[in-house]
């Protein structure tokens, strides 16, 4: 039976790979149209709409359904950080598309090299080279910007994806000095399915599942130290993973 799951998983994953490039080269020539936006935010919600639709049609053309809870948390007049776990490069196009209102990612500046959807990619993402630290300095500063153009903030605390046994690796303190500084909210959101579907430590390898994102209640950074808003964060995630995690 494992033999068999193997064997269909890495078709499978060929035909993910076939299916995402296909309809990434045609909404590609629409993402352009981001360029003729004045309004910086109003720019970013389109390419945000059209992100959204293309992550709709591709996760369904790999048998991947979605299930949203918590939109309700998102109040339409403000901008908030948006924290995510990360346990599998399928993350990335769950995440952002399915924030409710214009937002960017932060992401690796690695990724932008790659051509036409290097270009895509950079309409989307702050991006970062983690071992650079006038890079990280620069983002830092872009990220605020972001939130100043009342746009959300999304971040994966985790830094890279969790290849660990641990339901959740420790979080970094970007995106909570941000909070801080800001005087911003985070939304914590709870992904789970991706590890199953694409799973990090298996080459060549994907299986349709039931992806879910659960936004949470906003935490406020307000009478908070960085340290004190990272484990209240990590500590709110982490319950609802074990919480997830007894169900199955």
């Amino acid at each position: 039976m494992k033999m068999i799951i193997a064997v269909f998983g890495r078709i499978w994953a060929l035909w993910g790979l076939f299916t995402f490039l296909i309809t990434f080269f045609i909404i590609f020539p629409f993402s352009l149209i981001t360029y003729l936006f004045y309004n910086k935010k109003k720019g970013q919600q389109y390419f945000n709409t059209l992100s959204r639709s293309w992550m709709r049609v591709w996760l369904f053309s790999i048998g991947c359904k979605i299930k949203i809870n918590g939109l309700h948390y998102f109040n339409p007049d403000n901008c908030y950080i948006v924290v995510f776990n990360h346990n599998s490069m399928l993350d990335i196009p769950l995440s952002s598309p399915f924030v409710p209102g214009a937002n960017k990612t932060i992401g690796k500046s690695s990724f932008s090299k790659i051509p036409l959807f290097g270009q895509f990619y950079r309409m989307g993402t702050v991006l970062v080279n983690r071992k650079n630290p006038a890079s990280r300095k620069k983002s830092y500063e872009q990220m605020k910007d972001v939130l100043q153009q009342d746009m959300h903030m999304c971040i994966y605390p985790e830094g890279t994806r969790n290849r660990t046994d641990l339901p959740l690796k420790s979080f970094f303190d970007g995106a909570f000095k941000l909070s801080i500084d800001t005087q911003t909210n985070i939304i914590p959101c709870v992904l789970t399915g991706t590890k199953k579907a694409l799973p990090p430590n298996r080459f060549l390898f994907l299986f349709p599942t039931t992806l879910s994102m659960e936004f949470l209640k906003p935490i406020a950074p307000q009478r908070l130290s960085i340290q004190e808003l990272n484990q209240k964060v990590f500590d709110t995630m982490l319950e609802v993973i074990h919480s997830k995690t007894e169900v199955l």
